[in-house]
């Protein structure tokens, strides 16, 4: 069954997000109203951060009165280093997003107010340890687009109902919140607007499901790690997946990730904060993870969660150095310049620690498909590095129906056998699309612990049965479908076939003798 807490929630959210479309249908497209609406949200929520952190310290020194949101300007400066240290930034009371809406009907400059605000809380975090995680932070809420509005007026207008909208959702406390909220809307918002939402060039939203599977796969064995990474990170579903699972304590070192899009990187820094990751706990890179790596310095990592872009074009062999990359160079040979599915893979594998976990979803054809591709699942597979494969069911994913697989990845196996799952069958069906439930994931992560064989679902199988099989890695190589097929009674079925026969032929029979009669006539 679908939990149904979550899906109530799901709902609310759901709605409240649909409301404040209502109220801007026809401005702003899709992709912009994305980020109008997550980046709000996030003014919202570190604004909410900040005052609920010194309320509660100052109520606990007795001061129960207190309330940061009615205290003067000049009162508030004189905390402003001590809690950019703590903070990672600042906001002055005036600057909160409550007392900002209180105005906003009546402020005629409310796009210049809100521009103003959110320069001042990017510069708050100058010069300090936390301005990598707070620089760019707004870029993509343009107050003063004429998106909004021809006019002044019209754009405040519709900032004012944007306020609104953001202001009376239930949102409480995001950490407790039993979805992940803020990538819960992402990826709402992505389907409201398909066709302008990340469609093109792989970008597809990592279902919360498909997360919490990957990254329970990744830690198992495991109650506490040094580091997180994922090397295409997108909005931080699957770091936060950690996070959750682990609890963020357990994390010692924090959270690494890489991000090529810069809309999704800032996204990414921002749903950090809204689950209250400190920003000394979590660095986000914008860069070509494949060419431009930005976490040298941090490798290994003890579990590696990703889903990375199914087939994207790279360099390849078009860069004569990447072949003596240290990450790439161990297999002898690149991935194809049309399909970057495993470069990625050696990446993880690359950085991957020798007691860690690689848990990656990946598109079917690096499976099967020849050439290098094949290489680089002999290097695996002769490397003893492929410690299972589980077939995924199809139609997971929004915004496609294509069917996954997830490759999992250790240095230091305890045999040299791999295990294939068929979980194609291991889910419900919500709306348009299937969804895993907590029963699928503890089934397929009992049965990866177990690794014991089930017909028709599970199967161990040789370094040497693989080879034989030409590395193939499909699943369907090794584990046998369940017929489902009627079974058919051959004996039955002849005797019912001869009394057929019998029949036809009286019936033939006395349809020769109408005919002889008709003759004789």
């Amino acid at each position: 069954m679908v939990d149904i807490k979550k899906e109530q929630e799901r709902d609310e959210l759901h709605r409240a997000i649909w409301a404040i479309a209502d109220e801007l249908r026809g401005s702003i497209d899709g992709w912009d109203f994305k980020s109008y609406v997550l980046g709000m949200m996030f003014y919202r929520y570190i604004s909410e951060n900040l005052t609920n952190y010194i309320n509660e310290g100052e109520i606990e020194a007795g001061n129960e009165d207190f309330d940061y949101a009615k205290l003067s300007d000049e009162e508030a400066e004189q905390a402003r280093e001590d809690l950019v240290q703590t903070k990672g930034f600042f906001i002055l009371p005036s600057e909160l997003f409550c007392n900002v809406r209180k105005k906003a009907s009546s402020d005629e400059n409310l796009n210049m107010t809100l521009e103003s605000v959110f320069n001042h809380i990017e510069e708050s975090a100058k010069g300090s340890e936390s301005e990598d995680n707070f620089a760019g932070l707004f870029d993509d809420i343009d107050v003063n687009s004429n998106k909004l509005g021809a006019t002044v007026a019209k754009r405040n207008g519709k900032l004012v109902k944007l306020m609104d909208g953001i202001a009376n959702m239930k949102l409480g406390n995001y950490k407790d919140n039993s979805i992940d909220a803020f990538g819960d809307a992402y990826e709402y918002l992505m389907s409201m607007y398909a066709s302008n939402a990340g469609k093109s060039g792989g970008e597809f939203f990592t279902p919360q499901e498909v997360s919490e599977l990957l990254t329970r796969i990744a830690v198992v064995g495991k109650d506490a790690v040094n580091k997180v990474y994922d090397p295409a990170c997108g909005s931080g579903s699957l770091l936060l997946q950690a996070a959750k699972i682990l609890g963020k304590e357990n994390v010692r070192q924090g959270f690494f990730g890489q991000e090529i899009n810069l809309t999704t990187y800032n996204l990414c820094r921002i749903n950090m904060f809204l689950h209250d990751i400190d920003y000394d706990k979590f660095d986000i890179a914008h860069e070509d993870t494949l060419l431009h790596p930005q976490h040298w310095d941090d490798e290994p990592f003890e579990v590696i969660v990703s889903n990375p872009p199914y087939s994207i074009k790279w360099e390849g062999d078009n860069n004569p150095i990447l072949i003596n990359d240290p990450r790439f160079s161990p297999a002898g040979v690149l991935a194809p310049k049309g399909k970057a599915d495993l470069a990625f893979i050696m990446h993880s594998l690359a950085w991957l620690a020798t007691n860690g976990t690689a848990s990656i979803v990946c598109f079917p054809g690096v499976m099967y498909r020849g050439g290098a591709e094949k290489k680089i699942r002999q290097y695996l597979i002769d490397n003893n590095f492929i410690d299972c494969i589980i077939q995924l069911p199809n139609n997971l994913f929004f915004g496609t129906s294509i069917t996954t697989c997830i490759m999992v990845l250790k240095k230091n196996k305890r045999d040299t056998s791999t295990l294939f799952i068929d979980a194609s069958n291991e889910c419900v069906k919500v709306t348009n699309n299937n969804k895993l439930t907590e029963k699928n994931i503890k089934k397929l992560v009992d049965k990866y612990i177990s690794r014991k064989d089930e017909d028709y679902f599970a199967r161990c199988v040789s370094h040497e049965e693989i080879k034989e099989n030409d590395y193939n890695l499909s699943v369907s190589t090794y584990v046998e479908p369940e017929d489902t097929r009627e079974v058919i009674d051959i004996i039955k079925l002849n005797k019912e076939i001869e009394k057929i026969v019998a029949s036809e032929q009286v019936l033939r029979d006395e349809i020769a003798k109408i005919i002889m009669e008709i003759e004789g006539q």
